[in-house]
C-alpha cells in the first residue's frame, strides 16, 4: 500500500480544492490522506502544530502546497515573505519530510481564475511561485508545477469555461479561488497527471489523465 498525504490550503481541500479530484485518479494499492486545512499558510500550518500530525500519518509521499495564504494582507499570523520566510519554511518542510523518510513532492500555487478586461489572466501568486521553484530546484525536489499547468488551461477555457469550476458567492458572484465539484475533478486530474511526470514510480498509483484536459 502507498500513502500520499496532501499538505496545504484551502484550494487543496477536499470541499474546496483538488483534493476529491486527486483522490478519484488513485487506483488500488494506494490511499490518500488529506490534511490541508482552509485559511492555512506556510507559517500557520507548522505553528498549530498540523505539519506534525500531518508527518505522524508516516506516508510515502507528501505533496506541499502553499502561496496562497502567505501573501500580503492576510494578517501577520499567515504572511510571509516569499524570498525569505515563505522559501525558508518550504525548505523545513522538505528537510523534515525526507528525515522521516517521507518523499516530498513541491506543489506551485493553483491560479485564481481572474481575467482583465482584455481577457487576459492575472498572475496574482507570482512572487510565491518562483519561490517554490527555487526551492525545488535547489533541493532537488519533484516539482508539480500546477500554477503554469492551470493556467494554461484556465487561459484556453476563458472566463466563461472557468466560471463552469468556480462556485459563487453568497450575492452571486463568482469564487475565483477556490473549486466546485467539476473544477475539483479537472483540477486535481491535472494534478494526478503531472505528478505522474515528475514522480515514475506514482504511475502505477495514478490514472492517466485526458489529453483534452491536460492544460
Amino acid at each position: 500500500m502507498v500513502r500520499v498525504l496532501l499538505v496545504g490550503d484551502s484550494t487543496v481541500t477536499d470541499d474546496a480544492g483538488w483534493g476529491l479530484g486527486f483522490r478519484a485518479r488513485m487506483s488500488a494499492g494506494a490511499e490518500r490522506l488529506n490534511h490541508a486545512m482552509s485559511g492555512r499558510s506556510s507559517k500557520r500550518y507548522r505553528d498549530e502544530g498540523l505539519w506534525e500530525t500531518a508527518m505522524a500519518t508516516e506516508a510515502d509521499y507528501v505533496l506541499i502546497q502553499f502561496g496562497h495564504n502567505d501573501q500580503p494582507g492576510k494578517g501577520p499570523e499567515r504572511e510571509t515573505d516569499p524570498d525569505s520566510g515563505f522559501a525558508a519554511n518550504l525548505a523545513r518542510y522538505v528537510t523534515e519530510a525526507r528525515a522521516a523518510t517521507t518523499l516530498p513532492i513541491l506543489v506551485t500555487s493553483l491560479t485564481r481564475r481572474q481575467f482583465d478586461a482584455t481577457g487576459g489572466l492575472r498572475d496574482t501568486l507570482g512572487p510565491y511561485v518562483a519561490a517554490t521553484r527555487r526551492v525545488a530546484t535547489d533541493l532537488e525536489v519533484p516539482l508539480v508545477d500546477l500554477h503554469a499547468a492551470s493556467t494554461r488551461l484556465c487561459e484556453t477555457l476563458g472566463r466563461t469555461g472557468c466560471e463552469q469550476l468556480s462556485p459563487r458567492e453568497p450575492d452571486g458572484s463568482v469564487d475565483t479561488t477556490h473549486l466546485n465539484a467539476e473544477g475539483g475533478l479537472r483540477f486535481g486530474g491535472l494534478v494526478a497527471d503531472l505528478t505522474r511526470d515528475v514522480v515514475p514510480e506514482l504511475k502505477p498509483f495514478l490514472t492517466e489523465f485526458s489529453p483534452a484536459v491536460r492544460g
